[in-house]
């Protein structure tokens, strides 16, 4: 009986000193996961999360540089309601989003299934990539000299072809599709590169088994790629889409919001407001409503496209 009592003893002093060990290691690793940690920590709090909720408060004041913030509740939202140049700005920045977005997320996706199907070559990959490497306001000026109405290469080389030169960047019909190019030139080689990357995760027994059955590149593209890109395709687009309506570089370098406010995007009308009118309460107030604007657009994407959720599972 004294045996089994010391032997029930010692096995609970063992796992009470695993627990122990176990409880300790965990506590080490804790540690060392804070302190890597702590630098993007600190960095977010510093650069996102504090300007985040100073910007709330400005939103409901009237401040400007020169002197105190003076809190009016929500007057500022109330005035944007009724500021025709917000709701402008608003229109022109989503029919910037849907050109935008429309066409880089096509042109990627075939771009993705060529290199798929076609070649697996590095230097390819890497010269898709050269787009986005250069900065947004060096692709702007680039391509704002080669569409220019006089001298541009493009306007030259429709002229020789006797077709009618185009003033892209002048002209109210054309602002905004020239803005969208622009950032499709761009952004549309790392958008391939990550459906690529997708499609890499795909198992090939799936198109084995579907070419058995006798099914085409076509049909299997629709009923299996696609489907099985839900994830990938849904986190491109919150990126895509969150990125597309903070569009403000392209505009500030080019065409400045004009002619006549057809590309005055909601960025350039914020920073318009802050600096050059000193309106940074009002400013704060438009930012709010764009924070919201994509919280809530995120949150839908993510849900209707089931990006939590695969088929392979």
């Amino acid at each position: 009986m004294s045996t089994n009592t010391a032997q029930t003893t010692a096995g609970t002093a063992r796992k009470a000193t695993k627990s122990a060990n176990r409880s300790s290691a965990g506590r080490s690793e804790l540690k060392t996961a804070l302190v890597f940690i702590a630098p993007a920590l600190l960095g977010f709090l510093v650069f996102y999360l504090y300007p985040t909720l100073r910007g709330f408060y400005f939103s409901l004041t009237q401040y400007n540089l020169l002197g105190s913030p003076k809190f009016i509740g929500i007057d500022n939202f109330v005035k944007l309601g009724k500021d025709p140049l917000f709701w402008n700005a608003l229109g022109v920045t989503i029919e910037y989003v849907l050109l935008n977005i429309g066409f880089q997320t096509v042109i990627a996706l075939l771009l993705a299934v060529l290199m798929q199907r076609l070649t697996q070559s590095t230097l390819l990959r890497g010269a898709l990539l050269l787009p986005w490497l250069i900065s947004n306001v060096i692709a702007a000026m680039l391509w704002f000299w080669l569409l220019d109405y006089q001298i541009g290469l493009v306007n030259q080389a429709m002229e020789w072809m006797g077709l009618g030169k185009i003033a892209f960047f002048a002209d109210e019909f054309w602002a905004i599709p020239t803005i969208a190019f622009v950032n499709v030139w761009r952004h549309m080689g790392y958008t391939a590169l990550l459906i690529y990357a997708g499609m890499q995760t795909i198992p090939k027994y799936v198109y084995e088994a579907a070419s058995i059955d006798g099914s085409s590149e076509w049909n299997s593209f629709w009923r299996m790629t696609l489907p099985l890109l839900r994830p990938v395709l849904a986190m491109i687009l919150v990126i895509t889409v969150t990125g597309s309506f903070q569009v403000f570089d392209t505009v500030a370098v080019t065409t400045r919001g004009g002619p006549v406010n057809v590309t005055r995007v909601i960025q350039y009308y914020i920073v318009q407001k802050a600096f050059g009118e000193g309106q940074f309460g009002y400013a704060s107030a438009i930012s709010v409503v764009l924070f919201v604007i994509l919280a809530v657009m995120a949150a839908a994407q993510l849900r209707l496209l089931r990006a939590g959720e695969s088929d392979l599972a």
